[in-house]
């Protein structure tokens, strides 16, 4: 199991930017792919962006790519979202997730192929 804990949550105007931040520990080493997902009060949890532990490689929702970026830090086991021009409609909990499973070349991206999650971090973007 590896434990993911989420920083950097908070309020912010339209247009402006946040980066979360999620910490891995425990059997991070296991870990083939991280991701973030976002739940709006009362929608389904959906997909933001994933990314490969080993390479790299990434994936974004249509509606964030461009705004969205999905970095990671090996030395530190932790994993990025940086958002800019935030809006309204991008208020939600945000989670992050790690997968042990190995997907080939692509990062896990639904919600079943993730393992364990975060508590979440609340990003609120004020009109």
């Amino acid at each position: 199991q590896v434990q993911l804990v989420e920083s950097g949550g908070g309020l912010v105007q339209t247009g402006g930017s946040l980066r979360l931040s999620c910490a891995a520990s425990g059997r991070a080493f296991s870990v083939y792919s991280m991701g973030w997902f976002r739940q709006a009060p009362g929608k389904e949890r959906e997909i933001v962006a994933g990314i490969t532990w080993i390479i790299g490689r990434t994936t974004y929702a249509d509606s964030m790519k461009g705004r969205f970026t999905i970095s990671r830090d090996n030395a530190k086991n932790t994993v990025y979202l940086k958002m800019n021009n935030l809006q309204p409609e991008d208020t939600a909990v945000y989670y992050c997730t790690g997968s042990m499973r190995n997907y080939g070349l692509r990062p896990a991206q639904r919600i079943e192929e993730y393992d364990d999650w975060g508590q979440g971090t609340q990003v609120t973007v004020s009109s």
